[in-house]
């Protein structure tokens, strides 16, 4: 079974979609509609609604209905424990065991 981080990450390893959160991070909580996002980064909807829904599925991004409308936003929340995954050794120094490193 596939760590929730390594699935955010996988994710975030494809260009479109980093673009997509890159530019949900500078949204802020308001976020943006599906259209917005598409205008901003030029994605065909179809495209955007596929990548979308994969940033959606790895618990990086937030949706909400209004009306007819999709408002996108981060999971702020998620990105703060991926981000405190990737740096909680940060400096801690390096065991002469791989084994241990790995972990």
């Amino acid at each position: 079974m596939t760590s929730p981080h390594a699935r955010a990450l996988a994710a975030l390893g494809h260009d479109a979609r980093l673009s997509i959160f890159r530019l949900l991070v500078k949204a802020g909580q308001e976020g943006l509609r599906v259209g917005e996002i598409g205008a901003h980064l030029g994605l065909a909807p179809s495209t955007l609604a596929h990548h979308l829904s994969t940033l959606v599925d790895a618990g990086l991004v937030l949706q909400e209905k209004q009306g007819r409308e999709v408002i996108n936003r981060v999971d702020y929340p998620a990105m703060q424990r991926i981000l405190g995954f990737l740096t909680s050794e940060c400096c801690a120094g390096v065991s002469l065991s791989p084994a241990e490193d790995a972990a």
